[in-house]
């Protein structure tokens, strides 16, 4: 029976980009680093993983998205925005039941921060 992801490997050409991005919004590393071919970070009770990889930024096909929930999509959004880095917009309401917002790291990956919504009466 399935339970749960553990990781996801997400493939970049600039390992130093990457995981410069990644930490400068909040993520913590727990292995690699800017000179390693293969970086892995804590997310709850799994793992993003950075694997380099030849190319340049957006050389490939769109690869899709990667959704983390946080506790407060705001706060994430402002903690984006602080680092440095353009969200694809602010953060909305959808009408599948998510408060959420995009940003692409500098691989072309394009991440979803959300959190749901509180039910209304």
């Amino acid at each position: 029976m399935l339970r749960c992801i553990s990781a996801v490997t997400l493939a970049t050409p600039d390992m130093a980009a990457s995981v410069s991005f990644y930490q400068r919004i909040g993520f913590r590393l727990l292995y690699g680093g800017t000179g390693a071919a293969f970086s892995s970070f804590e997310v709850g009770d799994g793992f993003l993983n950075l694997q380099s990889a030849g190319g340049s930024p957006g050389s490939g096909p769109p690869w899709g998205r990667v959704i983390f929930w946080v506790d407060d999509v705001d706060a994430a959004y402002t903690r984006v925005r602080e680092a440095g880095f353009s969200p694809e917009g602010a953060p909305s309401d959808a009408p599948w039941g998510e408060r959420y917002f995009h940003v692409r790291d500098p691989a072309g990956h394009e991440l979803s921060f959300a959190a749901p919504l509180e039910p209304s009466d």
